[in-house]
């Protein structure tokens, strides 16, 4: 049979077709792979995790306005303002588990701390005007209401906590950051004690003491504020006496976590900051270059960028050193930063 002149060109085209594919697909596979995004410097490099937080098909995070915290098993604890208020996930992004609903809109702040040989948190809602001690499956233990004592509150609608800080002996600070910005302590057995800062510039007065931290870089330990409006973090004894200041690199810290002697700060503005022992600057991380994106709730998806943040809310590290970051948006935003060895 003869082969029409029509059929030699249809072969002909597909042939070359046939061709370009195969040298398509062999120039794709010899493509290099992205490479992730790395920030930091030095020994204090970490690769950003792309796509880490993995949540059920249909599940929406909500917003990010709270804590993260990571237990002893190596899982990652944020707070959203959706009915899944604590969201527990694995070191891969996984999500476990979530509990919470009672405690929608406004869990705002979280504490982890080990009480009687068990993991313990102590949540500060700043909608409900109160503090919660549960369990980490969200059993409630006990709650404080506002510290009426203190004599600074007319009722408890000016009260909004925002972050507990336990101390060795078991007794506690309450920020009341959305408030009056005082801090409040807590026996072990927790009977209301005093209250110190209260709301100014001057040093220790705050503005917005955003988040507590317990700091046992120094010996003995102090309390470490985030004193955000002030720009600065402050530290305090145990009996909430002044103790100074680092008032350089920060813009609106919001809080802070500890890794041996390294503290990570979340500082609102745009950026992660790492401090030394002697609260050095070691690096700021993931720097928002865009001012007008920086600190704000509502940034769309398509705006955001691996290797840089927009809100940081709070970060943690966990027990090898990496870090997860929560940054304060209404679609809910958690990234994990691989340390780099």
């Amino acid at each position: 049979m003869k082969t029409s002149l029509l059929q030699k060109k249809n072969l002909s085209s597909w042939l070359s077709l046939a061709l370009l594919a195969g040298s398509i697909g062999f120039l794709s596979a010899d493509l290099p792979k992205q490479e992730p995004v790395v920030v930091g410097k030095g020994k204090h490099r970490y690769s950003w995790i792309q796509d880490w937080l993995k949540l059920p098909e249909g599940m929406k995070l909500g917003n990010t306005h709270g804590s993260i915290v990571v237990d002893k098993k190596g899982r990652v604890l944020v707070n959203t303002d959706a009915a899944h208020a604590v969201v527990i996930l694995d070191a891969d992004g996984n999500y476990l588990k979530s509990w919470g609903k009672e405690f929608q809109g406004g869990l705002h702040g979280m504490c982890l701390f080990e009480e009687d040989g068990q993991e313990r948190l102590l949540l500060a809602h700043i909608g409900r005007h109160e503090v919660i001690k549960t369990d980490l499956d969200g059993k409630v233990l006990r709650r404080w209401g506002y510290p009426e004592e203190s004599g600074h509150y007319a009722n408890a609608g000016e009260y909004r906590p925002t972050a507990v800080a336990v101390a060795p002996d078991g007794s506690f600070f309450v920020a009341d950051g959305y408030g009056k910005s005082w801090v409040h302590q807590y026996d072990s057995e927790g009977n209301y004690q005093k209250s110190f800062g209260g709301p100014g510039t001057e040093p220790g007065k705050m503005r917005t003491p955003h988040g507590l931290w317990l700091d046992t870089r120094r010996n003995p330990p102090v309390l470490l504020v985030a004193d955000r409006e002030n720009h600065r973090l402050q530290y305090f004894s145990l009996d909430g006496e002044y103790k100074g200041l680092v008032g350089e690199h920060f813009r609106r810290p919001c809080g802070t976590y500890q890794h041996g002697t390294e503290m990570v700060v979340a500082d609102l503005a745009g950026r992660v900051t790492l401090l030394d022992s002697k609260d050095q600057l070691i690096a700021h991380l993931g720097d928002q270059p865009d001012p007008k994106l920086r600190a704000r709730n509502g940034i769309p998806r398509d705006l955001w960028k691996d290797g840089f943040f927009l809100a940081p809310h709070s970060a943690a590290f966990d027990q090898n050193g990496n870090l997860y970051v929560m940054d304060w948006l209404s679609l809910g935003r958690i990234s994990k930063l691989k340390r780099l060895h």
